[in-house]
């Protein structure tokens, strides 16, 4: 492998992208993209969902069909050992993908009832099947070869975007920029050839009369979701290679053009363009991680519930402890946290992820005080603390790592800022307190001493002294 494509396996490993650094950040000086993203910053929890043909596998979404990813992405794929066989058994997945038990306003109301504030729902991954009504390709939900495509919901992006619109969420578009089923991309003489990439099968400086027709392809499928399904408040972008700059091979789709078009009449649009840094990545996207410290820029972190981004057949879900303290590390270190369900192929949540849902819920009907609205505070984190901020309010977190974890009676945290009052979320009683060199020390009251197991986090309004 080249040096080249070397780096460029290494923007997406294991279908894992990293993320750009602070410094590639550039703040937009449009009045409403300034003002839509304090809203964004505001929102703190977002509900992501990968669903799609593959959910009907098991398997890992898209990247199986990439030979130069084959040794990650087909660990799950045992029935079939013939790549290109199996490349054709993933491409007719169309043909029975069939989500009849699929209820949006029963997903949008367990969002909504339990602190999710935005959805991130995957409109097409790379494997270019389209979860809309395009008109640009038949391989989409409402194609005439899916058995779905004269149910009432057939529209899927329509009504899960009305449903979660209508409780008052937002709504991010997940694109991918690549699409490996268009001719325009892997083009039929050229395409599923040994080995395939994640790129186009043709250099586009050596074909630009196939580029371009891409590039419009790609301009037309965005268009219909900006112009024909509501208010968008995000286009969140996956697939970093495909950019002017990738390392490779060029492959500029133009993005600038289409998102200040689509801006002429959603002019609050954010863009996500991810890893590509520039005036079109206005929201930066570690994936599967937390950034080691603070960002002082828009950011938000897309991590799952379970192991898998799409749906897996008995996937292992993440405690609702896990859950509460990764939340409250990104939330301290200010950003937004993106939880992923992959939904199940007859179109339920999984009852992991809805037991992941309810308990992260239930935790922020007491504390989301102190995490929706808030911005970083110094110290930020640390190994058991975590503050946030809302105007003078200083918010201050005490996570305790298991059940079992001894409960003191007092609680100190690093933080030196004037205190004048003290009191638990939940609770106006105030507690007493000491300022002392190694931080603020609280006094724990006795109800919280008496319980069986330690609690997941204690979590306190600190107000300055003239509050």
């Amino acid at each position: 492998m080249s040096d080249a494509n070397a780096q460029e396996v290494q923007a997406v490993e294991a279908g894992v992208h990293t993320f750009s650094q602070e410094s590639e950040w550039v703040r937009p000086d449009n009045p409403q993209l300034l003002a839509q993203l304090e809203w964004f910053q505001d929102q703190k929890l977002g509900l992501m969902m990968h669903w799609g043909t593959y959910s009907q596998l098991g398997i890992v979404e898209s990247w199986a069909l990439s030979d130069d990813d084959a040794d990650w992405a087909r660990d799950g794929i045992d029935w079939e050992q013939d790549g290109e066989t199996f490349k054709q058994q993933y491409w007719d997945l169309n043909k029975t993908f069939n989500p009849i038990r699929l209820q949006p306003d029963a997903w949008a109301e367990l969002a909504s009832d339990n602190g999710f504030k935005y959805l991130i729902f995957t409109t097409k991954h790379h494997d270019g099947y389209c979860m809309w009504d395009t008109k640009t390709t038949d391989y989409r939900i409402t194609g005439s070869e899916s058995p779905f495509r004269n149910h009432h919901y057939a529209d899927i992006c329509r009504h899960v975007f009305d449903a979660f619109r209508n409780r008052g969420l937002g709504i991010a578009a997940y694109f991918s920029k690549a699409d490996w089923n268009t001719p325009y991309y892997w083009a039929p003489d050229m395409e599923r050839s040994n080995p395939t990439w994640r790129g186009p099968s043709y250099h586009p400086e050596q074909h630009p009369e196939l580029w371009e027709q891409f590039v419009q392809f790609t301009h037309e499928q965005i268009m219909e979701l900006l112009s024909e399904y509501g208010r968008i408040d995000v286009l969140w972008l996956d697939a970093g290679w495909v950019c002017a700059e990738s390392r490779r091979m060029p492959q500029d789709i133009r993005l600038g053009e289409v998102v200040e078009r689509a801006r002429q009449t959603q002019p609050w649009l954010l863009a996500a363009d991810r890893t590509v840094g520039g005036p079109y990545e206005n929201i930066i996207t570690p994936e599967q991680t937390v950034p080691s410290a603070a960002l002082q820029v828009p950011w938000e972190s897309c991590i799952t519930m379970g192991t898998s981004f799409s749906y897996k057949y008995d996937d292992e879900y993440k405690s609702i402890r896990q859950l509460v303290h990764l939340l409250i590390e990104v939330v301290s270190k200010g950003g937004n946290l993106a939880l992923n369900v992959g939904p199940q192929p007859d179109g339920r949540f999984p009852q992991g992820a809805i037991h992941c849902i309810k308990g992260l819920g239930e935790w922020l009907k007491v504390n989301g005080e102190a995490i929706y609205g808030t911005r970083i505070c110094a110290p930020y984190y640390t190994e058991h603390c975590a503050f946030t901020r809302k105007g003078d309010t200083v918010y201050g977190f005490y996570r305790y790592p298991s059940d079992d974890s001894v409960v003191k009676t007092s609680v100190t945290l690093p933080y030196s800022g004037e205190v004048g009052r003290v009191n638990l979320l939940g609770s106006s009683d105030p507690l007493h307190f000491e300022c002392l060199e190694e931080g603020l020390r609280i006094q724990l009251p006795p109800s919280e001493l008496s319980n069986d197991s330690a609690p997941l986090a204690h979590v306190f309004r600190i107000l300055a002294a003239n509050e």
